[in-house]
């Protein structure tokens, strides 16, 4: 099942929060509409917190969830390598589960 949910990245705005390349620029990770897909179960992007910003400090949309501030996945079990954290200690993604914290 697909959910309907407001654009993280832009919170729901649809314009690019940082201009990078202009201040009428749509949000690359809703295009502008403001909303996006995810599909159900969705959970709050460990990663970035939720806000859809990577949060190493570039002012880019988050690595891991592509700006939409939620992941989906079904599994319970905690990633062993970040033990849930999402990040290796130098604050890049984990690779063993790609940043969402379980495997």
């Amino acid at each position: 099942m697909t959910k309907i949910i407001k654009c993280a990245y832009c919170n729901g705005i649809g314009k690019d929060p940082f201009e990078l390349h202009s201040s009428i620029s749509n949000c690359h990770a809703c295009n502008g509409t403001g909303q996006i897909e995810v599909d159900e179960p969705i959970h709050k992007c460990i990663y970035c917190n939720g806000s859809g910003i990577n949060p190493i400090g570039a002012k880019i949309s988050c690595m891991v969830c592509n700006g939409k501030g939620f992941n989906h996945y079904i599994s319970d079990i905690v990633c062993d390598k970040c033990k849930g954290t999402g990040k290796w200690t130098d604050g890049w993604p984990c690779s063993h589960c790609n940043g969402i914290g379980f495997l």
